[in-house]
């Protein structure tokens, strides 16, 4: 009995001090937070680093603005409309989240501004990104110290001219070093838009014009699903997912085709979609000897897409023209690279592979059309094998990076079942880049970047089929695409408030898209994309400075290209300014209200039509120890935004004006219990090869 004593007194004691140490544990891990709260709100918002801005989101009033889309609208070169994300004067850009590949771009509406850490825009990507990407953006989330349960619950509602909802729901589950995770989202979106086309040429010796009206409904409902699994213990982890995405979309066109003054004919278009796609994804990761770190990825992705199309002439005597075409494609790629210092600084070396394989079986079903528009089968099969290398070294204040990138492609294309020898190829690319900086001080660093890269076309404009779009227009892509290769050199530079930006490009190759007579018994214009040389050059001046409570951001910028096409030339530049504002105000109030607009001016084989004053605003607030937040969002307030713009190639001149549905209200209800980010290592073994699919 007496012996049951001490030991139960032991067993008290060790209770008591297990709790003071768990307790004395996250105790600490708060005072860090704290402490890296209290450190980085001394800092600037914003800083250069090389040739990458920083942005520090916690403890700043941006954290307190909903979701991720929101924060990223009010940071500098970033901009968000339509829930698309883009940077200013960069193309093909990729996003992530914690080093793991954005997959959908509704993964920002899901992931809340509170659990933001920092975001980080590189202007200048090197080796370790495929040569296509233009910038990058890395979101790092904010550490958390919770386990058990954590949900959130995500609901949107919004109207333009028709009603629009999403719903998404997550759910994990922690304990120990596992982490379990499963989400799913609805999302049903209706919008509108309309436009006039009008094409003007010389056919047969005089003047014609060919001119077509659009009344678009674009009702579409997709879904994912999402579950899979981490573990982390010391400097190993690991983990995998699954994910599912189905879609139904319903398009439908009512409009009117007339040809030169005759009476305008009635048009019904109807396209009904169905895919679905599956994703598994896995890593590994894992630092040994205190130095050397291994991370391993593996992707593999299947996807089904069926589209029929109906154009019918109501009031009319010509037939109906019913297609379909069915796509399929199957996607394997790995990812594995190694990182350890090297001559005192940072080595990283890697290999990314993949394998592809895309169908597209269209057909036909009108056989007057099909005399030139054909029924096709095209297959495509791709094997990629790419080597990467990287060093990155601080010199004091200055900083080198250097890296470059070799990759194998072998490219096979089939015509109903014949292989194309012209489009068909074998391709040794090797792309360099090198990237300085100079650090003056903590407000003041410039950079100076080149990099050259091989910018593959996606699949969807290598396809050599073509679709009916009205009695004398038709679409189609273009199978001797060839590769863009592409020369790229930056300047950067941040002076306290102030940020400059010079990018010059020259683009041997690239895409763009025309329009010209497509030879056929009547009159038929085709859109389809060619390789073009075109050189251009960006300028844009950043001010952004936080007043109190409120932050403002101006961009002013010009964009200027030289190209010369068919005798034309595309030269107008295009100047552009965005005005963007958060006002954080006490009890948890948020208020934004960004304000754009541009010149006209030409892009590729685009000019573009002025569009002087675009406004979104929104206002919202935080209240149950910031679990809730409530906001009331409006788009492009005035209805001023558009969409029109010309084009002159091969003799023919287009003029398109279009209208889209941007105008409208949406109140967005997130609830939050117990919040924490994922500690999903994986990144992305195959994003590159993925939106080519797209």
């Amino acid at each position: 009995m007496n012996a049951k004593v001490p030991l139960s007194l032991l067993t008290v004691f060790l209770i008591i001090e297990s709790g003071y140490a768990q307790n004395r544990e996250v105790t600490d891990s708060l005072t860090r937070e704290l402490q890296e709260v209290i450190v980085t709100a001394k800092q600037p918002t914003t800083k250069l680093v090389g040739s990458t801005l920083v942005s520090t989101i916690q403890g700043t009033n941006l954290a307190d603005l909903g979701t991720a889309l929101d924060v990223l609208a009010q940071l500098p070169m970033i901009k968000v409309e339509d829930n698309a994300v883009s940077v200013i004067g960069k193309n093909n850009i990729e996003i992530y989240i914690d080093g793991r590949p954005l997959r959908d771009e509704q993964e920002l509406r899901q992931l809340l501004s509170s659990n933001l850490k920092n975001v980080e825009l590189l202007m200048a990507p090197g080796a370790a990104y495929d040569s296509t990407t233009g910038a990058v953006l890395k979101i790092t989330t904010r550490r958390n110290f919770v386990e058990g349960l954590s949900l959130t619950d995500q609901f949107l509602l919004e109207c333009r001219r028709k009603w629009s909802v999403m719903d998404y729901l997550a759910l994990s589950y922690r304990v120990g070093n596992w982490e379990f995770f499963a989400n799913g989202t609805i999302n049903h979106n209706n919008s509108l838009a309309k436009g006039v086309t009008t094409n003007t040429l010389i056919y047969e010796g005089k003047e014609t014009i060919v001119g077509s009206s659009q009344h678009n409904s674009y009702p579409t409902t997709t879904g994912v699903v999402k579950a899979g699994f981490n573990y982390a213990n010391g400097p190993q982890s690991f983990g995998a997912y699954y994910r599912y995405n189905p879609e139904r979309g319903d398009f439908n066109n009512t409009g009117s085709e007339w040809l030169n003054d005759n009476p305008a004919i009635s048009s019904n278009i109807d396209k009904h979609t169905r895919s679905h796609s599956h994703l598994a994804s896995l890593y590994y990761e894992n630092t040994f000897a205190e130095k050397y770190l291994l991370h391993i990825d593996g992707d593999f992705r299947r996807s089904n897409e069926s589209n029929t199309v109906a154009t019918t002439y109501p009031a009319s005597s010509f037939p109906a023209v019913n297609s379909t075409d069915e796509r399929t494609s199957t996607l394997w790629a790995g990812k594995l690279y190694l990182n350890f210092p090297l001559w005192n600084g940072d080595f990283t070396v890697g290999t990314h592979d993949s394998y592809t394989h895309t169908s597209l079986d269209y057909r036909m079903l009108n056989t007057s059309v099909s005399e030139y528009i054909p029924s096709s089968q095209t297959d495509a099969r791709q094997t990629s094998a790419a080597l990467f290398a990287l060093w990155s070294r601080m010199f004091g204040k200055f900083s080198l990076s250097a890296g470059a990138r070799y990759e194998y492609v072998d490219y096979d294309f089939k015509v109903n079942g014949i292989r194309d020898k012209d489009v068909s190829r074998c391709n040794h690319l090797l792309t360099p880049d090198v990237s300085f900086g100079y650090s003056f001080n903590e407000e003041s660093q410039i950079s100076l970047s080149y990099k050259m890269a091989t910018v593959k076309p996606p699949y969807s404009k290598l396809t050599g089929s073509l679709s009916y779009t009205g009695l004398h227009q038709i679409e189609g892509g273009n199978s001797g695409l060839r590769d863009e290769r592409m020369h790229d050199i930056q300047f950067f530079s941040m002076w306290k408030g102030f940020m400059f930006q010079a990018d010059y490009t020259r683009a041997i190759d690239t895409h763009a898209f025309v329009k010209q007579i497509y030879p056929a018994g009547n009159l038929q214009l085709l859109m389809h994309p060619v390789n073009i040389d075109v050189s251009a050059l960006s300028l844009y001046l950043v001010w952004r400075q936080p007043i109190r409570c409120w932050t403002p951001n101006v961009t002013v910028g010009m964009y200027r290209q030289w190209l010369q096409l068919d005798n034309n030339r595309y030269d107008k530049p295009i100047f552009s300014y965005y005005f963007d504002n958060t006002i954080s105000l006490p009890h948890g109030w948020t208020i934004t209200a960004n304000i754009s607009g541009r010149s006209q001016g030409d892009m590729h084989t685009n000019r573009f039509g002025a569009s002087w004053f675009t406004m979104d605003a929104s206002v919202g607030k935080t209240i149950l120890n910031k679990s809730l937040t409530v906001k009331l969002s409006a788009t492009d307030i005035f209805n001023t935004a558009n969409n029109d713009w010309t084009m002159n190639t091969y003799g023919v001149f287009v003029d398109k004006r279009q209208s889209n549905d941007r105008r409208g209200a949406s109140l967005n209800v997130i609830y939050n219990f117990q919040p924490r980010k994922s500690k999903y290592k994986g990144s992305s073994a195959a994003e590159d090869e993925i939106k080519r699919l797209k």
